[in-house]
């Protein structure tokens, strides 16, 4: 089969194409004809810094995490899937697991689930990790209705699903932005735009909580943000974040009573530790695909399999709005 291969790693590191043994089905996996990929933040990570990061697999690789596609074969004790399914997920890329980055990829079953009939195959490759991460962010932080959330970044590929999420479940949701493009696909997706540039934390708790602050943080930019993050919420409030490698006083989260989340999604792929929970949270996002409560943004810029070193490029540039999607 065709994939395109990482064989050193480095800044500058260029993807290869090669033909390569096309991957056979086993016990408790599916085989699946790969129809799109989507990039994301960590694996343009993985190409850069290649084993300075634990996770990345050894060269020459076939990166690549999220996809959707179409079972071809089914091995042995798979109850879920048959030949023909149209499924997705995030499912390799990482560690020892060869990635969608290729014709053909061997999924566990345990981290796919069955695509939303409403969503185009590059629509569904785009939302698996960022879908992912933002439902269990939101759910291990107790999202209620009627809740006041503040989503930092919901423009970006987690974001623009967690504010999206947070309006399902009945919130009222609130989204920082930083320029003009982002704030208008913001409100477009059904929360109130704030520019964090113009507007300080404390005017906008003002001016949206009169002073109490937010129930709920999802803060998809984390880091140094996370200071943010505290100030906004209110007393006994929940803060969910993906990024949280940095060095920070807790004494404002001490004061608050806040409760902080630390999502990262990998871990049941990389230690194989309780993988079927991914599948329920995508046959669940699934379903809220197709009650209308989940449209995932694509960028407006194309990219074929071949062209997967401008996809990264792109994503790197900070100009994508919404995900970067490689179609096979």
């Amino acid at each position: 089969m065709k994939a395109m291969l990482i064989n050193a790693y480095g800044e500058n590191a260029t993807f290869e194409a090669a033909d390569v043994a096309k991957p056979e089905v086993k016990a408790g996996h599916v085989l699946v004809k790969i129809a799109a990929s989507s990039v994301n933040t960590v694996d343009t990570m993985i190409r850069s810094m290649g084993k300075d990061l634990p996770l990345s697999p050894d060269t020459p690789a076939i990166l690549g995490m999220d996809f959707a596609g179409t079972v071809e074969a089914v091995g042995d004790r798979v109850k879920d899937f048959s030949v023909g399914d149209e499924v997705y997920g995030c499912a390799g890329g990482l560690a020892d697991l060869p990635g969608t980055l290729a014709q053909y990829m061997v999924a566990d079953s345990n981290l796919i689930a069955h695509k939303a009939k409403n969503l185009l195959m590059p629509e569904a490759a785009a939302l698996p990790l960022v879908a992912i991460t933002a439902y269990e962010g939101l759910q291990r932080a107790g999202i209620n209705q009627g809740q006041k959330v503040l989503v930092h970044g919901g423009s970006g590929g987690v974001g623009h699903v967690a504010l999206q999420l947070a309006k399902h479940w009945g919130a009222e949701v609130y989204s920082t932005g930083g320029g003009e493009k982002q704030l208008a696909l913001i409100e477009r997706l059904g929360a109130t735009g704030i520019n964090y540039k113009t507007e300080t934390v404390e005017q906008y708790v003002d001016k949206h909580t009169d002073g109490a602050g937010f129930d709920v943080v999802f803060d998809s930019v984390g880091g140094a943000n996370l200071t943010n993050s505290f100030e906004a919420a209110a007393l006994n409030g929940q803060v969910a974040t993906t990024v949280s490698m940095c060095e920070l006083d807790l004494t404002p989260a001490h004061l608050k009573g806040l409760s902080l989340h630390v999502v990262f999604m990998l871990i049941p792929m990389l230690h194989n530790f309780k993988r079927e929970q991914h599948a329920e949270i995508l046959r669940n996002l699934t379903q809220i695909c197709e009650s209308g409560g989940l449209t995932p943004v694509l960028d407006e810029e194309q990219f074929s399999l071949e062209q997967v070193g401008q996809a990264y490029a792109r994503l790197e540039s900070g100009k994508a709005m919404g995900k970067v999607v490689v179609e096979n």
